[in-house]
């Protein structure tokens, strides 16, 4: 059984991750927009792995005779003033997410909670992996500065 603060910190999460897809889905729009089709892919696949981040969650509360408990999810950003921009944005929600994973585990922890820390290992490992990817496309968009034809090109 998962108790009541658990349960309670894990659907919180859940609606992070959903508001991390939304936010994703949004950023392959504006990359859309901005004929940066190639961007934009790789929004939509971040738009899908958060997908599956938040049903993770989900069949875990489910599994532990917990309820899911879905709340209103804020509006995203539309607009950046830059890709570079963009991918500064995404490399700081990581860092967010991040934080309220270890905030979770760190809670699992304190509460003895082996089931969910060894379900949350997953999650840990998974960021290292969300920020090192972020931050590889944003160290190639620092480094081409504001050649156009280069930002074409790593599109």
């Amino acid at each position: 059984m998962i108790t009541p603060k658990i349960e309670k910190a894990f659907n919180e999460q859940l609606n992070a991750e959903l508001y991390s897809a939304y936010l994703y889905y949004s950023m392959a729009a504006y990359f859309e927009s901005i004929n940066l089709t190639g961007f934009a892919n790789w929004m939509m696949i971040q738009f899908q792995e958060e997908q599956f981040h938040a049903s993770k969650i989900y069949r875990y509360i489910n599994e532990r005779g917990g309820r899911v408990l879905l709340t209103a999810i804020e509006s995203p950003p539309t607009e950046w003033d830059s890709p570079l921009a963009a991918f500064e944005a995404t490399l700081a929600h990581e860092q967010k997410v991040t934080g309220l994973i270890n905030t979770l585990a760190d809670m699992a922890l304190e509460q003895k909670d082996h089931a969910s820390m060894s379900f949350l290992q997953w999650f840990v490992s998974e960021q290292v992996e969300e920020e090192n990817s972020v931050g590889t496309v944003l160290g190639h968009l620092k480094l081409i500065k504001e050649s156009p034809q280069t930002l074409f090109m790593l599109d």
